[in-house]
């Protein structure tokens, strides 16, 4: 979710600003906007709704001068309106700030500023920030002194960033909490800031990044840091290497289409060098730097992760426990941290998240850190705060996701869970070699067999086109393809905002039979596994109801084609594997379905990439 850039050197500022922008695109926002010091002056732009907007405004209006701030926004106090959009300024128009979070206390401070005469013009609690600087400013600060006066003050999540006429060719930017990152971005003559590596690429690959509780002085020639607390202190410089974001869709018509396609790709990328073939054993590098003596001591895994993540999570509880006998717990993350979770000596925290940004898994990882736990991350982005402050990380390799929802990443996650599994098992000696020679074998046969069912995708887009118009859908799983279930109902939730659940096939009759009937397409996933003989009944107890069922099913079922209406057929795997193959034709389903309803695919309404607010 929201995005900032920043700029201070000798260029002009608003096309690097808007630039920089558009690399944010795919965080999600409903608004955005520019603010440009000049001259003794603070000109800012804001636009409801895409980028295109603003785009059209400053070319009707262009904005001079080389220092500036530029913030997408996505909405949490105020409905997404152009007074709503960031930057806000103060009574003066000489201050502008951007901010990505929530700050939790705006109303208390907000109160006092009413009454000494502040005026407010937006519904927003970041308007209250840029007033509270105004009356430090006014007392004769400088804008980092006045900043290290008013941040303190701030309860919640925040990353902010300030530019102000009064104090010109500076932006002073902030991080107060596990809000979305900070990075400044060095050049020669010229920095920058922003949210995310994406929008900084291009110009520079020298960065530093804040933590919770810093800030930067940022001007052409110099940046200084300093704690909340006016502590001046030094930022080590890091290199960051990899390829710049291919920002074509390589004749895909949305990112999405493209990321699915990449899926092979990514599965591959993913396990390229994390199996020693002499051994057989399952190897990580060295951001994993777990012995095997405290493998064999792991007393329980509790997985924390949010909204897709979770469902990987939920697999990779399965996973751990029937193939290293570890006892787990799967945990919405948001939710972990406010059940006052036990945490047992020698306990790890597995955080899942592709971006590593989202605030309520960095707050159940300090959670788990603070109760003793060692964390480890399974991450896709290099870099990010999950993975900066782990004691362990797996990165997923499968470089930038560019739509909101997620699809190559959450295969890939799959993957590294599957093994992580066999890695622990592995050290704990409750494996195999035969056993875990036959997995990995295919693992490492799985980007085929994906590509196999890509080569379904005509059937699948006539199956989509048939049901678009569908007011509810029914995802039915069992066992390890029940969090399949649940991934396949929020992938249509997303895209294409028609109602859909998820559940497991037993719960039907505690329930759900209620909803069934004749205009509720149940999509139901009948592999061949261990609980095969289970769904056909539940089929049965769709069809005994008049529902219109949906089979996902193995190519070589000749049983189920005379119980379901519609089949969606993929190649056989391992049961332990298959949720990996099993979601792809359900991202194709819920891809095309938005499609034909004409939908945003890759930038669905009112969500976001990395959710930074809790």
């Amino acid at each position: 979710m929201c995005g900032i850039v920043g700029y201070v050197g000798p260029r002009e500022a608003q096309p690097l600003l808007l630039g920089g922008l558009r690399r944010l695109e795919y965080r999600g926002y409903d608004s955005a906007g520019v603010a440009i010091q000049h001259d003794g002056t603070l000109s800012v732009t804001r636009a409801e709704g895409k980028l295109d907007n603003l785009a059209n405004a400053l070319h009707r209006n262009a904005l001079a001068g080389t220092t500036g701030i530029g913030h997408t926004r996505w909405a949490t106090h105020g409905r997404p309106t152009e007074h709503n959009a960031h930057p806000h300024v103060d009574c003066g128009s000489v201050t502008a700030v951007i901010h990505n979070g929530i700050i939790e206390n705006f109303a208390a401070l907000k109160a006092p500023l009413q009454r000494s005469g502040h005026s407010f013009t937006s519904d927003t609690d970041t308007e209250v920030v840029v007033h509270l600087v105004e009356d430090q400013l006014t007392a004769g600060r400088s804008l980092e002194e006045a900043a290290l006066v008013v941040l303190p003050k701030l309860e919640g999540a925040a990353a902010l960033a300030f530019v102000s006429a009064s104090d010109p060719d500076k932006i002073v930017a902030a991080r107060i909490s596990n809000a979305g990152g900070v990075i400044v971005g060095y050049g020669e003559g010229e920095n920058f800031i922003a949210s995310d590596m994406t929008a900084l690429i291009e110009h520079t690959r020298s960065v530093s990044f804040l933590e919770a509780g810093e800030v930067a002085v940022v001007t052409r020639d110099a940046v200084r840091f300093y704690r909340l607390d006016g502590t001046r202190i030094e930022k080590t410089v890091s290199k960051v290497t990899g390829d710049p974001i291919a920002a074509a869709k390589s004749g895909y018509k949305h990112f999405m289409a493209k990321e699915i396609h990449e899926q092979p790709r990514a599965i591959s990328d993913t396990l390229l060098g994390r199996v020693d073939r002499a051994t057989g054993r399952v190897l990580f590098d060295e951001n994993l730097r777990l012995t095997d003596e405290l493998v064999r001591a792991i007393p329980r895994i509790t997985f924390v992760a949010c909204g897709t993540a979770y469902h990987a999570a939920l697999i990779g509880k399965y996973l751990v426990e029937r193939l290293a006998r570890i006892p787990c717990d799967a945990d919405i993350a948001s939710e972990y941290r406010y059940r006052e979770p036990i945490v047992t000596e020698g306990q790890l925290v597995v955080a899942v998240t592709q971006s590593g940004e989202t605030v309520d898994t960095l707050a159940a990882m300090e959670e788990g850190r603070k109760r003793g736990a060692r964390l480890l991350t399974i991450v896709n982005v290099v870099g990010s705060e999950a993975s900066r402050v782990s004691d362990d990380v797996i990165f997923l390799h499968t470089g930038p996701e560019i739509a909101v929802a997620s699809t190559k990443a959450y295969t890939a996650m799959l993957v590294d869970l599957y093994l992580f599994a066999i890695y622990l098992a592995q050290r704990r000696g409750t494996i195999v070699p035969e056993l875990a020679g036959k997995l990995l074998a295919e693992a490492f046969h799985l980007p085929t067999l994906m590509d196999a069912v890509l080569g379904e995708e005509s059937k699948i887009k006539a199956l989509a086109h048939r049901y678009h118009q569908a007011r509810d859908f029914l995802y039915l799983g069992r066992g390890v393809n029940y969090p399949t279930a649940l991934e396949g109902a929020l992938k249509l939730k997303e895209l294409s905002y028609i109602h859909a659940e998820g559940t497991a096939g037993g719960e039907m009759k505690h329930g759900i039979n209620a909803l069934i009937d004749e205009h509720m397409p149940v999509v139901a996933i009948a592999l061949r596994d261990s609980t095969y003989r289970k769904m056909v009944s539940n089929i049965e107890e769709v069809r005994a109801r008049a529902g219109v069922v949906i089979a996902l099913a193995h190519d070589d079922d000749e049983e189920i084609g005379g119980t379901t209406e519609e089949v969606i057929r993929i190649p056989r795997t391992n049961e332990l594997l298959s949720p990996a193959l099993a979601v792809v034709p359900l991202q194709l389903l819920a891809y095309h379905i938005s499609d034909r309803r004409g939908n945003d695919v890759d930038q669905p309404r009112n969500l976001a990439k990395s959710v930074t607010v809790e």
